[in-house]
């Protein structure tokens, strides 16, 4: 059986960026834009967590700001995965294989 993480631990990478390392080293969302060659648009959109974080973009995060593009993606992979699991709109699924 696996764990169940409570979904109060899965954040959106981009919100945690915006406030944990954005807004206290006073950068604009428009420089970061500048900084990672994308537009503002889309840079807002991550750090309002209306978007996803794709791989490409975390490795420029990385580059611009010195986070693991690594941890980013897992922060972003939970964080879908717990809303997955708390919408759970799955159909029923028939198991397949007998647990361990």
């Amino acid at each position: 059986m696996a764990l169940k993480m409570h979904r109060s631990l899965a954040v959106h990478p981009g919100p945690w960026l915006r406030t944990e390392i954005v807004e206290p080293a006073d950068i604009r969302v428009g420089h970061l834009a500048a900084a990672l060659k994308v537009s503002r648009q889309a840079v807002s959109a991550i750090l309002s967590g209306r978007a996803s974080l794709s791989a490409d973009m975390a490795l420029r995060l990385e580059q611009a700001l010195g986070v693991s593009a690594d941890t980013l993606m897992r922060m972003q992979t939970t964080y879908d995965l717990a809303q997955a699991r708390q919408h759970d709109l799955l159909p029923a699924i028939q198991r397949l294989i007998a647990a361990a």
